[in-house]
This record gives C-alpha cells, structure tokens and sequence, in this order.
C-alpha cells in the first residue's frame, strides 16, 4: 500500500466496532461524546448500534478526541484504528 491510500473502510469498521468500549474508558455518555465531535447524540447511537455508517469525517474527529486521552490512545494501534499506514497518511498531508 502506498503512503497515500489506506483502507478508510477498514479503519471506520474497527473505530466503529470499539466505539462503545473508547467511550466508555473516557467516561463519556453517548450525548457527552456527540457534543464534543459535533454530531447528535442519535448519530453516536446509530453508530454504535451498527445502523448507520460512520463517515470519514467523524472517524477524524473521533481520532483527535482518543489520541488526546493515555488511555484510549494507546488501545487505538492495538485496535488497528490508528495504524501505522494510518499514521504516515496523515502524515504525508
């Protein structure tokens, strides 16, 4: 894979997957989070109920709030959230 392409689907499935487990180690409530990345509570919740897609912008905002955080950041390479090709994406930017 090259430096500029990595598999967003990838990445959104696993952030999407863990969603309710990083929350929670922030100790953030659905409406909590939501407010802090600027969606509706209604979207955290149809995301983490696997109805509705994250898009790649939340995915974003939801990387800068969990890199933030000890905890949450160092889950998120275990996760395969924030890879490596992820890393050298934004990187090259």
């Amino acid at each position: 894979m090259e430096n500029n392409e990595i598999n967003r689907e990838k990445l959104i499935r696993n952030m999407t997957e863990n969603l309710p487990m990083l929350r929670t180690r922030l100790g953030l409530t659905q409406e909590e989070l939501a407010d802090k990345i600027g969606v509706s509570r209604s979207t955290i919740l149809s995301i983490e109920n696997k109805k509705r897609e994250m898009t790649w912008n939340t995915f974003l905002s939801l990387i800068l709030l969990f890199t933030k955080n000890e905890t949450t950041n160092k889950l998120l390479n275990v996760l395969e959230i924030y890879t490596d090709e992820f890393h050298d994406f934004i990187q090259d930017r």
